[in-house]
């Protein structure tokens, strides 16, 4: 009688999820405190601007080389190096005593915090099997938005209670303990784990494509880069990244002052609204790991349950952004808007799962460029809206964008056959 599976997987699905909380907990504390500190560092807006930008642009141009790093040494090595090192950039936030020194902690943690996804990525592809591979990265993703709610609530009810400094320094400890428990238990691969039993080895393994090991590789691996940075593939889902990346900025950064402006709400109820949407985003996330990975055991297509999830995904985030567009009630606006928010997380995971899927034996690269060219669009992201909206002051010209910028979005999603494997090797070996 064969030994039913083990379920060691889940548990380090479990424990990169909690990583993923943890990195968003530290990252979007800033946007809670960035008045107090404000006012008690004496900054100006555009200084406040730079502290609040500067995490992203460390962490858009550090995809790549995180990623090659954490590919080069393993995951259980990486992840416990960039969670210390943004435990204590997190700390180091707490106790500047000046703008220079906010910007520096803000880069370091933006460092840090790039090769968590890349490396949980390429883990995820070691460790769930094919049929259950969207889902796992849909409960990534979810994890993500815990962190970021956790953090607008938590934050805000710190600095009222203890100020802004105890936030940053208690948010810096859980990432410390996370490290030494992950690095004690977490192994790269699940041949390494002895609790993992056979049954579960051959499930996580059926169906999958062998990964060339890096020894096997035969081309150098800047020239693997270039290779894999010139295929097609590639830059449909960077396309797409792009489109989702800038809209979900939208929401996470100008969103409550548009319900101000533009549905007169107050501030702390736009504050409120927001979350709404952002707990949109999380349950989009999990259900579209869901619907995928249903549609992959069902018909066996990985276009159809990954390009065809996200087209689908994307487009309905337009229509219905564009739907809330003509809606003059703020609940029914609001309740669209987050819809769409949803709509657009279910073709997270499906973004996640194609980079596993094509990336063969550099996944994290594959999705180091990836995130990488999303947010650097992210980053660049309210800085435009707010030149549209000084030049234009219609904040219903910049819906109707967004309602766009999704709709390209799926025409990318379209275009993407993610059967197709991205090759480091030239195209004529």
């Amino acid at each position: 009688m064969t030994d039913r599976p083990t379920a060691i997987r889940y548990r380090t699905l479990a424990w990169l999820t909690v990583a993923a909380a943890l990195a968003y907990l530290c990252r979007n504390a800033v946007g809670v405190t960035e008045s107090t500190i404000r006012t008690e560092l004496g900054l100006t807006h555009e200084q406040s601007g730079w502290f609040m930008g500067a995490f992203f642009w460390t962490y858009a141009l550090f995809q790549v080389p995180t990623g090659w790093f954490s590919e080069r040494v393993g995951t259980r090595l990486a992840l416990s190096i960039f969670a210390l090192c943004w435990s204590l950039a997190t700390f180091g936030v707490g106790i500047a005593s000046g703008f220079w020194l906010l910007i520096v902690a803000q880069l370091l943690m933006g460092i840090a915090q790039a090769g968590i996804f890349p490396a949980s990525c390429n883990s995820v592809g070691y460790w769930m099997p094919l049929s259950e591979r969207s889902l796992a990265c849909g409960i990534l993703a979810a994890g993500m938005q815990v962190g970021a709610i956790a953090a607008s609530g938590f934050a805000g009810e710190l600095t009222e209670g203890s100020g802004w400094r105890w936030v940053f320094v208690g948010f810096a400890f859980p990432g410390v303990l996370w490290t030494l428990g992950f690095y004690w238990w977490f192994r790269d691969r699940p041949s390494q784990l002895s609790t993992v039993n056979a049954s579960e080895l051959a499930l996580i393994q059926a169906g999958r494509v062998q990964q060339v090991s890096n020894e096997e590789q035969s081309t150098s691996e800047l020239t693997e880069l270039y290779n894999i940075a010139a295929n097609p593939v590639l830059w449909l889902l960077c396309g797409q990244q792009i489109c989702r990346a800038s809209g979900y900025m939208f929401f996470a950064s100008w969103f409550p002052t548009f319900l101000q402006e533009t549905r007169g709400v107050s501030v702390s109820e736009s504050g409120y609204l927001q979350g709404l949407v952002l707990a949109g985003t999380l349950v989009g996330s999990i259900f579209g790991g869901m619907v995928t990975d249903w549609i992959w055991k069902r018909t066996g297509s990985l276009r159809l349950s990954r390009s065809g999830v996200g087209a689908v995904a994307l487009g309905s985030c337009s229509l219905l952004i564009l739907a809330a567009w003509f809606v003059q009630s703020v609940t029914l606006a609001v309740i669209l808007l987050a819809l769409g928010s949803l709509s657009a997380a279910i073709a997270g995971p499906c973004a996640l799962a194609a980079t596993i899927d094509i990336g063969g034996p550099r996944v994290p690269q594959v999705f180091g460029v990836m995130n990488m060219t999303g947010n650097l669009a992210a980053a660049a992201c309210p800085v435009l809206v707010g030149i549209l909206f000084q030049r234009t002051e219609n904040w219903n010209l910049i819906l109707l964008l967004f309602a766009a910028i999704y709709f390209i979005g799926a025409i990318f999603w379209v275009l993407t056959n993610t059967e197709n494997r991205i090759s480091a090797e030239p195209e004529d070996s």
